[in-house]
């Protein structure tokens, strides 16, 4: 039986196609559960389409986390931070994705896959769902972040 901790949502355009099936494969051969909201090929889509139905899972309180991919990671995660309770941040090294999980308690990571490898691309999410968020002074600043 899948826990909410181990089910992710993954979404990402068509210039983050690539990406979000390697990492949807890589995650799915690391044990967890994907929802994949697609897009499901390299043609030109809107990025929102996909965003907001992974946006609204976590919402729902279908999942806990998601991934979003799109070339520059910019307009995912824009549309993203549009959603109550959605944190969405953009991460081109693992030490970013950390960070915003350890400060800012982030529940969608944004990964560029126009600027970052395949393997920085594993190392980013890999940071995002094995960083804890640390509270404390922390929770204060988080708490002020939905209007």
């Amino acid at each position: 039986m899948s826990t909410l901790k181990n089910r992710l949502a993954i979404g990402s355009d068509h210039a983050g196609f690539a990406y979000k099936e390697m990492l949807a494969h890589w995650l799915r051969d690391n044990g967890y559960e994907v929802q994949d909201f697609g897009t499901y090929s390299t043609d030109s889509v809107d990025y929102p389409d996909f965003v907001h139905p992974v946006a609204n899972a976590i919402t729902a309180g279908e999942f806990e986390r998601g991934i979003l991919v799109c070339g520059s990671a910019n307009g995912v995660a824009i549309t993203a931070n549009k959603h109550q309770g959605i944190r969405a941040a953009i991460a081109w090294a693992p030490e970013l994705a950390e960070l915003a999980r350890q400060h800012n308690n982030a529940n969608i990571i944004c990964v560029p896959e126009r600027f970052v490898t395949e393997e920085a691309a594993r190392e980013i999410v890999s940071k995002f769902l094995n960083t804890a968020f640390e509270g404390g002074r922390h929770q204060n600043r988080v708490s002020k972040i939905d209007c």
